[in-house]
């Protein structure tokens, strides 16, 4: 189930859902409105011949209130606000309409588990012919929460757990990769 704002304004009200920091008009009638933050990382091309899923990627780290994004063009995001799920609940990270019509794809494979505490990581790529300028700050996704029938009996723990900044892949720790390894 959809939760509603008045279900949402509810869980933040008593501490069940943690979204810090919340501004009344970013809660909307079924998600919430989150902003861009000012960390940002660039895959490194310069200090790899390519990217594999068993080896950690190198990135450039950039720190600052606005960044453009070249044509076709990927990086890293985080958001500004910092959450905290229950353990029975999801949340779905959802581009605006407003941003994907400018060509700006927002995705962070859609998904937030529950248990997960954090900043979200945003994947952007700029689909348009001309370069985009981002501003830190603005609205750019929003969170779409849902209830489960029930806590989740191993709510998430995983690598991603308390990001406070954008947060590059970390595909080269999955366990199949140890055990191919050994």
């Amino acid at each position: 189930m959809i939760l509603s704002d008045k279900t949402l304004k509810e869980m933040i009200k008593s501490g069940e859902l943690v979204v810090k920091p919340i501004k009344e008009e970013s809660i909307q009638p079924a998600s919430i409105d989150c902003h861009l933050g000012s960390h940002f990382l660039i895959v490194d091309h310069h200090s790899m011949d390519f990217i594999t899923l068993d080896s950690e990627i190198s990135y450039t780290e950039i720190e600052r209130d606005s960044i453009t994004i070249p044509p076709h063009s990927f990086l890293l995001a985080t958001t500004e606000e910092y959450i905290e799920l229950p353990d029975d609940m999801v949340a779905f990270v959802e581009g605006r309409s407003s941003i994907g019509r400018i060509g700006l794809f927002i995705q962070n494979a859609g998904w937030v588990d529950p248990g997960f505490k954090g900043k979200i990581t945003l994947e952007l790529y700029n689909a348009n012919s001309l370069p985009i300028k981002l501003q830190a700050g603005r609205r750019i996704c929003q969170f779409v929460f849902a209830k489960m029938d029930q806590k989740a009996e191993n709510p998430y723990s995983g690598k991603y757990q308390g990001q406070k900044k954008s947060v590059g892949s970390r595909v080269f720790k999955d366990s199949e990769v140890k055990k191919v390894l050994i």
